[in-house]
């Protein structure tokens, strides 16, 4: 969907009653601050950061926030100069989209209580329940495999970089690597090939993972349109389902069922899928369906009411959606930052909303008139 930065921001439609009662979470592109705000769309709480620029981020079961981000001393990446020789993988990676350099963990107040640093990380992370952290990390794929990946495109006199793939990186509390699973071994380079859009930089681009009781890992690959689930018990591929197209934030909302948000090519949709079948269950699309669209980030978090909360990212829209398609909620962002070459940026990668009883929020003082003064600067009261 277009957007203008002259349009109306914070609360539009609230329809209390339908709503699903919570607090919303969300960072803002190229904002410096992780942003918790109440159903009437005004900032309650706010976590800053100086040691890293943040990406996005959730609430653990702990009540502490875990953020993603990039050292904010991280050199710019470099220019694009195709017909040079391409830099090294340290450096190549810098310029890919949903780089991160860092994990922090914080408290209520800001203060680190526990932080991982990998310089090839990207985009998603879990915490899983034995309090070990997985992440998606760029590996360099060897000249063989390549060569035998099909798809995506080069430019003219391009001298392409060696095609990533991504493995699956489990951590330690201690920051120790446990396990590693290399999800390129589990897709086939012919039939699984780079969407002809994309240049040959990436095979798979993971930009979402989660794992369910059982162990099971759903993943996102973004550049070869495909959501895969592999087995916990056998480590081999139990679905793979490709009739998305770009898309983001795969989660598990059932034993036998998936969400995703499929960004699509001119019109996005929510779907539910489940597993065993590979059959679409549930789904949420646009009225008109072009009403509803984002081409990059975004993400669709599914509410203990059966609701879904919806992260339309690149126009920076967040809006609740009932299972019978009613659009009960919704909040535009107010917060335009500005990216390195002056552009405005009013994106945000993902929202998540929590229940009022979360262990974050136990004592703790959520009432908007502590922020009186930004919430009328940014035109949320």
């Amino acid at each position: 969907m277009g957007w203008s930065v002259n349009r109306s921001t914070g609360l539009t439609e609230n329809r209390p009653g339908l709503t699903t009662t919570g607090y919303t979470l969300i960072t803002p592109s190229a904002d410096d601050a992780a942003y918790l705000i109440d159903m009437n769309g005004q900032v309650v709480h706010r976590w800053t950061f100086d040691t890293i620029k943040p990406g996005y981020g959730r609430l653990l079961d702990n009540g502490n926030l875990l953020m993603s981000g990039s050292d904010v001393n991280l050199a710019p990446p470099p220019e694009d100069e195709p017909t040079k020789p391409p830099p090294p993988f340290e450096v190549h990676v810098t310029r890919l989209g949903g780089y991160k350099t860092t994990l922090l963990e914080v408290d209520w107040h800001g203060n680190v209580v526990w932080s991982y640093e990998n310089r090839a990380q990207h985009h998603d992370f879990v915490r899983l329940p034995n309090g070990n952290t997985m992440v998606p990390e760029w590996v360099e794929l060897s000249e063989e495999l390549h060569k035998k990946v099909r798809g995506g495109h080069r430019l003219p006199r391009e001298r392409l970089p060696r095609l990533l793939g991504d493995d699956l990186v489990e951590v330690d509390p201690s920051g120790i690597e446990v396990r590693r699973i290399h999800t390129w071994k589990l897709l086939d380079p012919v039939n699984d090939p780079i969407h002809p859009t994309k240049r040959r930089w990436e095979w798979t681009h993971i930009n979402g993972i989660d794992v369910n009781g059982a162990g099971d890992i759903a993943f996102s690959a973004r550049t070869c349109d495909r959501v895969c689930v592999i087995d916990g018990g056998t480590g081999e591929l139990k679905m793979k389902f490709t009739d998305t197209h770009g898309q983001h934030h795969v989660t598990w909302v059932g034993d036998d069922l998936l969400q995703v948000f499929d960004n699509g090519i001119s019109a996005s949709r929510v779907l539910e899928i489940r597993v065993s079948t590979g059959e679409i269950e549930w789904k949420y699309e646009g009225r008109p369906v072009h009403q509803f669209f984002s081409n990059y980030i975004s993400g669709a978090d599914r509410l203990w009411s059966g609701s879904v909360l919806v992260c339309e990212g690149s126009s920076g829209r967040v809006f609740e959606v009932t299972r019978d398609q009613q659009v009960v909620w919704e909040w535009i962002n107010p917060f335009t930052n500005h990216r390195v070459n002056g552009e405005p940026a009013v994106g945000i990668y993902r929202a998540h909303r929590y229940p009022v009883d979360h262990a974050a929020f136990d004592g703790r003082d959520l009432d908007p008139e502590r922020y009186a003064n930004f919430n009328r600067l940014n035109g949320l009261r």
